[in-house]
């Protein structure tokens, strides 16, 4: 059985990588010669991502707020 340190090093280092590979392929949506949005659909998505971030501090900070919310444009 996995210590709880090395638990938590092995799934953060995980589920951080595949996040930063996510956003990336978010920033991806940003070429106009394929996809056509608006400054409002880049305000949403920037808005609910920061929105999360702050949830994810906060829940380390000792709060256990949580929005299960999905995301729609």
């Amino acid at each position: 059985m996995r210590d709880k340190r090395g638990k938590f090093v092995e799934l953060a280092t995980n589920r951080v990588s595949r996040t930063i590979k996510h956003i990336r392929l978010i920033g991806n949506l940003s070429n106009r010669s394929a996809y056509e949005y608006s400054d409002e659909d880049v305000k949403k998505i920037a808005k609910t991502l920061q929105r999360e971030l702050d949830l994810m501090k906060l829940r380390f900070a000792g709060g256990n707020q949580s929005d299960d919310g999905e995301f729609i444009l």
